[in-house]
């Protein structure tokens, strides 16, 4: 499932064991308890880092669940389900008043990959793994909030395309050439280690939650217009 641990000022979130950490409503539910946890407990100088254990990141949506549920319309009702769950889960994570960081130690296909950029830094090991949008091969569209974080996060028209049109499964040097990863680095736990080194960074500053929340709203409007996310501006406390 997973686990929330803390260290000095940096929150680490676990995707634990050695499956592929499909979302279904279970996880969905308790990484979103999790968030608010941290969300109650930061103070100025908290940072989140997401990470897993195992060879995926997160492997989407947890189809398996859905087609034990008897019969094609009931298998449709339980992937709409678990659409409608993670899509505020998306809105949690940008609305979290601390910086974070998600170290993609294993593959993130289709909502597994969005899960990590939700995020406002990704490291990802090179040795390992892709970022992946499933959604052509196994023949589904995008729910709107994912097509929406996709066109805000990913700059290049040309690694969107190849993203969405071709099912192209990036490895790490690729997704940062395109922007979608920060960093590349040689294992998974040398991802770990550079997330932590930017927590550690980003902690220094200690800025203001609710500015930084703010900001990063302001960066991604689409998406927090999908999301149902309002913009509140915020001036110095001293003025």
């Amino acid at each position: 499932m997973c686990t929330l641990e803390k260290s000095g000022n940096i929150f680490y979130l676990t995707l634990t064991g050695d499956d592929e950490h499909r979302l279904n409503p279970t996880l969905i539910a308790t990484i979103r308890s999790f968030v608010a946890e941290v969300k109650s407990q930061a103070v100025k100088g908290s940072v989140l880092i997401t990470k897993a254990q195992g060879r995926f990141f997160s492997n989407g949506f947890d189809l398996k669940y859905a087609q034990a549920a008897g019969s094609a319309q009931a298998a449709k009702d339980r992937l709409h389900n678990m659409v409608a769950l993670f899509k505020p889960l998306v809105a949690d994570f940008l609305s979290l008043p601390i910086p974070t960081i998600a170290a993609v130690t294993g593959h993130a296909a289709a909502a597994g990959m969005l899960l990590a950029i939700c995020h406002d830094y990704v490291t990802m090991r090179s040795d390992k793994g892709v970022v992946y949008m499933s959604e052509l091969d196994i023949g589904m569209t995008l729910p709107d909030y994912f097509t929406a974080m996709i066109r805000s996060k990913v700059g290049s028209a040309a690694a969107r395309r190849n993203l969405v049109l071709k099912a192209t499964k990036m490895k790490a040097e690729e997704a940062v050439a395109v922007g979608i990863v920060d960093s590349a680095h040689p294992t998974a736990e040398e991802a770990v280690v550079a997330a932590v080194r930017l927590a550690e960074e980003l902690g220094k500053k200690r800025w203001n939650g609710k500015t930084y929340a703010e900001l990063r709203k302001s960066l991604v409007p689409e998406v927090c217009g999908v999301l149902g996310l309002k913009y509140t501006a915020v001036l110095p406390s001293r003025l």
